[in-house]
């Protein structure tokens, strides 16, 4: 991967994994904003005060990524939009493979990226949107205690358990655009099947690795 996917996956991730803890019965009646909003401070703050978290506790970390983290993440919609036009062509078992891989790779992501929270802030912007939209955006920004701040934009969608997020843009640039031309290069090589698995041996690998060091990779 190129530096700055890295980036874009890395930030990304630390973002998605200080914004999406909420109750269930909350996240389904509760604004997009106020829901981002609210739960981010209290996420970074409780990461920073869990010693075992930052020092890589794989049981604890995949714990909380599985329970708290990906129910707020559409991870269908993200693979299917990175998929892009390669999604129609597959066959329903193919699309339940691919989805799993990549809701697997993304679990790894953020497991990694939780134990790399230390100073970090988020400012949201003001939000702009018709009570009538079913698919919005949130903008921030992470405040860094050393560097520029990072442009953090998040895209949610509304469905019937409330709002997720399916997309976010890091620097410029939205993750699943990142992951889109990758997909789009391997399958035009090996087809989805060929996706499927890389993406199976990619997770093989970062199974065998600390977490510490999978937000690095």
């Amino acid at each position: 991967m190129k530096p700055i996917a890295k980036l874009i996956v890395t930030a990304a991730a630390v973002a998605m994994s200080t914004a999406v803890l909420v109750a269930p019965a909350r996240a389904a009646v509760e604004a997009p904003d106020a829901l981002v909003k609210r739960v981010s401070t209290d996420v970074i703050d409780s990461v920073k005060a869990d010693k075992d978290i930052q020092a890589g506790n794989t049981h604890k970390i995949m714990d909380l990524v599985n329970s708290k983290i990906l129910p707020y993440v559409d991870s269908d919609k993200m693979t299917a939009q990175a998929a892009g036009r390669f999604w129609r062509q597959a066959t329903p078992a193919q699309q339940k493979q691919l989805a799993e891989e990549f809701r697997t790779l993304l679990v790894y992501t953020y497991a990694g990226a939780l134990s790399q929270i230390k100073n970090e802030t988020i400012e949201f912007k003001p939000f702009r949107a018709d009570p009538a939209d079913t698919e919005v955006e949130v903008k921030s920004q992470v405040n860094l205690t050393r560097g520029e701040p990072i442009t953090l934009n998040y895209r949610l969608s509304k469905g019937p358990q409330g709002w997720k997020i399916f997309d976010l843009n890091v620097l410029g640039a939205w993750l699943v655009e990142t992951y889109k031309s990758t997909f789009a290069s391997e399958i035009g090589k090996n087809g989805i099947d060929g996706l499927i698995k890389k993406l199976h041996d990619r997770n093989e690998q970062l199974a065998n690795k600390p977490l510490t060091k999978t937000a690095q990779k």
